[in-house]
């Protein structure tokens, strides 16, 4: 169904002389991503059994787990596309007052009709093609087919980086990840060749069946003396190294806050959350297929729990220094990549359930965070700072909300949107009775059952000292003065000043710091329904997940289950 999409949308593509039609090939691919997401829950039925299913001469394999995590990131993408299917504002019908309205939305261009986002057919056309080989890899079983799906899926996020072309940041962060990914693509394919170059076979199960000689070997001495597969565990070293690049883990973490602070933030919302969800999943599999192979006390996956160390410890101190958010919330990533990191180096039943929870709320969480972002953005269309405050931001059509300090009393211009925010950090921090809470109990949980008690220590110790950055956008949010005032295209226009007193009304005043603010809003002009309602949704989902929470750990249970046995 993807492919004949893409087909599709490359023939409308090259037929379309409009590019306001851009908004109408999301809603098409909505509807697609929705199809293929019901296609993926059928076809769970039919890969109950332990082994899965082999397609194309074993270049694929789809098992229970595999498929959860199709319907997965394309429910995640489904939630992403919405932020460019439709347009962010809309303004409630009001008869007498109806025409005003419309030109007061007209001056302000309020409809955000004109903005670059809304002009580009090619957006669909390669999130599909990022998600075909997001799935791809997922099911990859040969090292063909492993390098082709996450070079598939590369090729497409360097495109999404710098697709919009009139920002010069956004093309210099799309260079950037282009020269960087293509290094960690030459560590994915030195592995590669190595393991053909020494073992002659390219399927992954052969690997695995080669892996189990090895454990005989060390076992029962002199049986197979003449075998030695040393090579495996180099060579997925080297591939460790590619793909802990691919994902921003420490210690090749130091590309990623430039680029997501660089391109706009609705990219940055898409290549923040698909790019990881399947490397990380196909990491899970491979460590726990080839977790006994020991070489002179040395396994590869040590090196996994050396990068969740570091994540760790980096991701936490070096976000404490950041002032502008898309950089914060890259570092607050890499955090959160060590505990996932953490739960895959382990490869026991209750480290893997605990990594598919942690992973499944977190990637939940992320998003919800970068969309009240972009909200919060949209809604600040009529306000601006205070002349000797206000700074000129370089992008500021495409990332409207690039610092900390823009988030100053946003509590008192819209009190639901920084609520929702409020609890989306907080579950971030991990505090109780919220999602994230039971994501990063459960994974410290398996940590100390397996012995690892002093990386369970930094562990505790770096979410602590990361609350520190995380409140710290709470409390400006809530209890520092606002900066801004009525933005001056309402006060100058001569077409608004007319009625500009008889149809704008004026916020009940609110007090902050002990001092009266006013703030005006423009009349009956809202937020779209799909971003509010979409915000509204995910933040439910992680502040009532105790009221309700044997499904989604249910789900995690069964699938870890089904990998053991």
């Amino acid at each position: 169904m993807l492919t004949t999409c893409i087909i599709l949308v490359l023939l409308s593509n090259a037929t379309a002389g409009r590019r306001d039609l851009a908004a109408s090939f999301n809603r098409s691919m909505i509807m697609v991503l929705f199809g293929a997401a019901i296609i993926g829950l059928n076809s769970v039925i039919l890969v109950t059994l332990k082994w899965g299913v082999s397609l194309l001469g074993g270049l694929f394999h789809n098992t229970s787990l595999t498929i959860s995590f199709h319907v997965f990131i394309l429910f995640i993408s489904l939630i992403i596309l919405q932020l460019t299917a439709f347009f962010p504002r809309k303004y409630e019908n009001n008869k007498k007052n109806d025409t005003f309205v419309k030109n007061l939305i007209y001056n302000l261009h309020l409809s955000n009709k004109i903005k670059e986002q809304y002009t580009i057919i090619e957006y669909p056309l390669i999130i599909l093609f990022i998600i075909v080989g997001a799935m791809f890899l997922i099911s990859s079983s040969d090292i063909v087919s492993i390098f082709l799906s996450i070079e598939l899926q590369s090729y497409g996020l360097y495109l999404l980086c710098a697709l919009y072309r009139n920002s010069e940041l956004s093309t210099g962060a799309g260079l950037t990840y282009f020269l960087l990914g293509g290094l960690s693509s030459c560590f994915i394919l030195l592995a590669s060749g190595l393991l053909y170059t020494y073992s002659g076979t390219s399927s992954l199960d052969s690997y695995y069946i080669l892996t189990n000689l090895s454990d005989v070997k060390h076992t029962i001495s002199n049986i197979i003396y003449w075998y030695n597969n040393d090579y495996i565990n180099y060579s997925l070293v080297i591939m460790s190294v590619g793909f802990l690049f691919k994902i921003s883990a420490a210690p090749f973490h130091f590309w990623s806050p430039d680029v997501y602070d660089a391109i706009p933030t609705i990219v940055t919302t898409f290549v923040a959350n698909i790019a990881k969800l399947s490397i990380l999943i196909f990491l899970v599999e491979i460590v726990h297929y080839t977790g006994n192979l020991i070489i002179s006390d040395f396994n590869w996956t040590n090196c996994l729990l050396l990068s969740s160390l570091l994540s760790l410890i980096i991701g936490t101190v070096l976000g404490l220094d950041q002032s502008r958010i898309k950089r914060l919330l890259a570092y607050s990533t890499i955090s959160h990549l060590g505990f996932m990191l953490l739960a895959i180096s382990i490869n026991s039943i209750e480290s893997v359930q605990a990594f598919i929870f942690y992973l499944m709320q977190y990637a939940i969480s992320n998003v919800n965070a970068f969309i009240i972002i972009i909200s919060i953005g949209y809604t600040m269309f009529m306000y601006k700072k205070k002349e000797k405050e206000e700074k000129k931001l370089l992008d500021e059509n495409n990332s409207p909300i690039q610092y900390i300090a823009q988030l100053k009393g946003y509590y008192y211009i819209n009190p639901l949107m920084a609520i929702s925010l409020a609890i989306v950090i907080f579950s971030f921090v991990g505090i109780p009775p919220l999602v994230g809470f039971f994501g990063k109990q459960m994974v410290l949980s398996s940590a100390l059952d397996k012995g690892y008690v002093f990386i369970s220590l930094v562990a505790i110790l770096t979410s602590v000292i990361s609350a520190v950055y995380y409140l710290n956008i709470v409390k400006q949010i809530f209890f520092d003065k606002s900066d801004y005032s009525l933005n001056n295209l309402l006060e100058k226009n001569n077409a608004i000043n007319e009625n500009v007193n008889e149809h704008i009304n004026e916020m009940p005043k609110v007090t902050a710091n002990k001092e009266l603010i006013n703030i005006n809003r423009a009349y009956n002009v809202v937020l779209s329904t799909n971003l509010s309602v979409t915000i509204s949704i995910l933040t439910l989902i992680i502040l009532l997940f105790m009221l309700n929470p044997d499904e989604w750990l249910s789900i995690a249970n069964i699938l870890a289950i089904l990998i053991f046995y």
